[in-house]
């Protein structure tokens, strides 16, 4: 339901903007004029200084309004309607009757033309106005009132792609005191409300003495989560949230009654993702000067609460009104219909976004989910995240502090971020290589061993690998085992600049064209590039300088499944959603097929780094990567990344899926195979959804 409200009068800056010929000038204090009295009268007004006005009517008009009412009188109806751009301009003045013009006005309610008279006498040879409330506005009498009428606008609700609710409107429970059934001595009482809803007890008392307030009233304090009536009952009598209830209801005069708010029902499983709105504040206010927003508005702060702000909040219905003496609407002066806010519908997956959360609870790391053919995203995860309907209900700054201090940084947005890629970049060395004709499939590129350098040229400076193998040092091979040395030479054998010149094709070092803005990806650190010859071979299996964002590497992996060409992600749902390009012609048919064969033995080979996600129901194509983190390249303490990219090849599945995930510290945890193992279950589940 729309809340109707009547403000009462508030503070506003008069502007005052007149020209000579047409709007009048500004001149002298005492006017010569009646042009020049009404101006001047007019100025003052501009600057709040109602006592001059008065000071500037005939004697008469004082006789029919003391000062301090003109003063009141003026400063509510002027600050209240919020005028600015004040405009007069004169229609006709003939002598002996009353002078015409015309006024034009900014106000709270939008524009306010109208056309009204003004009369004079002239004393001493000076011009004083004889004013009565029509001088406001034309029909204003001493007993009438003006009053403005606000309808707030209901803000946008944001929707996945089901139509299941990711933020807007929903039930909480607000918990609140009722006088009359509370101890005679609430000290004790409002101290533990205080305590286990972590607000000020000053808060609570302030809300009590409330002139509203009266014995029976329902005083409410603060809004808490409402249990779900979907949970079974010994799992909600599990729930913190329960046993925060049960503990308010033991205290003598508390209820606790259903009420609505905005909610967030995945709440830290996509709080990076929805973000959160909050009261705006006097720079948010100064900011969006021109979009409709008053003091009493909230505003999105971040994800996509303010990437679709514009369009979710709706702008307020006003009006303003002259009401008669009995309150009953004499005339309308302006108004302004409300608009809600516009619903947003994404392409998001609630289940799925979910379970990638719950599947990699207690790590650090990231996913995006995407149709590799469609470019709509699936999911975007950055874990941990924090509960961002504590926004809504009321952060405590205890709460703020623990969120703020966890090593973890619930706060960080990690699918923003661009990471060190490991060998989940030797797909796209794969392609670039491929399509420039550097590197061909069937070429042996020496045989497999553990630790390889150029030459002496080096130093003691090494590349290693973990798994070796019998057999020719193709791509083929190289794909399942991860051979780093393999993509080294590739790296080499590419060159820096056709390698760096492709890989800016690719994007590298560019925004991702999404509705989200995005770290870019890179193959060099700012103001380097690749020419040191280790750096360009370490570069090959995604080390050196190189990083990478995961969105911008599911783009990058869409063109194995669509002949080469980079498909640009989506976020926003539309049932005609046509298929955009990023990058035409990203690796050629031929190379991005090859590579794409290779991806699928590395998910089908027993030997292959992913083949514990292997399924006999579909096929899959995939890479592994552990990117080593370290402060230097002699650096044996680092940790270390796990990179674990995959899709499913079939463009006819009901629902085709690329998958982009990394996890941060999987050192000692089995590196990207920990990866693996974690992401199976959620392609399980999601094969298993084709069927239904």
């Amino acid at each position: 339901m729309k809340k109707k409200v009547i403000l009462s009068v508030g503070i506003a800056a008069i502007a005052v903007c007149v020209v000579t010929g047409g709007y009048l000038g500004y001149r002298t204090m005492y006017a010569q004029t009646r042009s020049q009295a009404l101006t001047a009268y007019m100025k003052n007004i501009e600057k709040h200084d109602y006592e001059k006005m008065y000071e500037m009517l005939d004697d008469q008009s004082k006789s029919y309004i003391k000062k301090d009412d003109f003063v009141r009188r003026s400063q509510n109806i002027y600050e209240g309607i919020e005028a600015t751009d004040i405009k007069i301009k004169v229609t006709k003045d003939e002598k002996d009757k009353a002078l015409q013009y015309d006024t034009h006005m900014k106000t709270v309610a939008g524009e306010l033309n109208f056309k009204n008279q003004a009369s004079f006498t002239k004393k001493d040879g000076k011009y004083y106005l004889q004013w009565d409330d029509e001088i406001i506005f034309p029909d204003l009498l001493r007993d009438d009132t003006v009053r403005v009428s606000s309808v707030a606008a209901k803000r946008g609700n944001i929707f996945d792609r089901e139509g299941s609710l990711l933020a807007g409107d929903g039930q909480v429970s607000s918990v609140g005191l009722v006088p009359e059934k509370m101890s005679t001595d609430p000290s004790a009482d409002l101290q533990n409300i205080s305590d286990l809803l972590q607000i000020p007890v000053e808060t609570i008392q302030k809300k009590l003495k409330e002139n509203w307030v009266t014995p029976g009233s329902f005083v409410p304090v603060k809004n808490i989560k409402k249990l779900s009536p979907l949970m079974p009952q010994e799992e909600q009598q599990k729930s913190p949230d329960f046993a925060l209830q049960s503990e308010l209801l033991a205290i003598p005069g508390v209820m606790i009654t259903d009420a609505q708010d905005r909610v967030y029902p995945l709440g830290e499983k996509a709080s990076l993702l929805i973000g959160y709105i909050q009261n705006i504040t006097a720079e948010d206010l100064k900011k969006h000067s021109q979009k409709g927003y008053t003091a009493q508005s909230k505003i999105g702060k971040s994800g996509l609460e303010t990437l679709y702000e514009d369009r979710l909040h709706g702008t307020d219905g006003c009006k303003i009104w002259i009401a008669d003496k009995n309150g009953d609407n004499k005339e309308t002066l302006v108004s302004q219909e409300v608009k809600d806010g516009e619903d947003i519908k994404t392409t998001i997956d609630s289940n799925l976004q979910g379970q990638i959360y719950d599947s990699f609870q207690g790590d650090q790391g990231t996913s995006v989910a995407m149709n590799p053919y469609t470019g709509e995203v699936l999911a975007l995860v950055s874990a941990p995240g924090y509960d961002d309907n504590d926004f809504i209900l009321g952060m405590s700054k205890e709460k703020w502090k623990e969120i703020n201090d966890d090593p973890a940084q619930p706060m960080y947005n990690r699918f923003r971020a661009s990471w060190v890629p490991g060998s989940s970049l030797k797909p796209i060395i794969a392609g670039v290589g491929l399509s420039t004709g550097t590197l061909l499939a069937d070429e042996d590129l020496g045989p497999s061993v553990s630790s390889w350098k150029k030459d002496d040229s080096w130093g003691n400076y090494e590349i290693t690998t973990l798994h070796t193998y019998d057999g020719p040092a193709n791509l083929q091979n190289a794909m399942i085992y991860s051979d780093n040395i393999y993509f080294a030479k590739a790296a080499l054998k590419t060159g820096q600049d056709t390698l760096t010149s492709s890989l800016d094709k690719l994007g590298f070092g560019q925004d991702i064209p999404f509705e989200i803005v995005m770290k870019h990806s890179q193959y060099a650190n700012e103001g380097e590039d690749l020419s040191d010859e280790v750096t360009l071979a370490d570069s090959g299996y995604g080390q050196g300088q190189m990083l990478v964002n995961p969105l911008h590497m599911a783009s990058m992996y869409s063109a194995f499944a669509n002949e080469g060409d980079m498909i640009k992600p989506k976020l926003e749902f539309s049932e005609s959603l046509e298929t955009e390009k990023w990058v035409e012609g990203a690796f050629t048919p031929k190379a991005a097929n090859t590579v794409k064969d290779d991806l699928i033995q590395v998910i089908e080979n027993p030997a292959g780094t992913g083949h514990a996600a292997r399924m006999d129901s579909i096929s899959l194509a995939g890479k592994t990567g552990t990117a080593e983190i370290k402060e230097s390249k002699e650096d044996t303490s680092g940790t270390e990344l796990g990179w674990f990219d995959v899709f499913t090849t079939d463009p006819n599945l009901k629902e085709p899926i690329l998958l982009i995930t990394m996890v941060q510290d999987v050192k000692d945890r089995g590196g990207s195979g920990y990866v693996v193992d974690k992401t199976k279950p959620i392609l399980e589940q999601w094969i298993q959804k084709q069927a239904q």
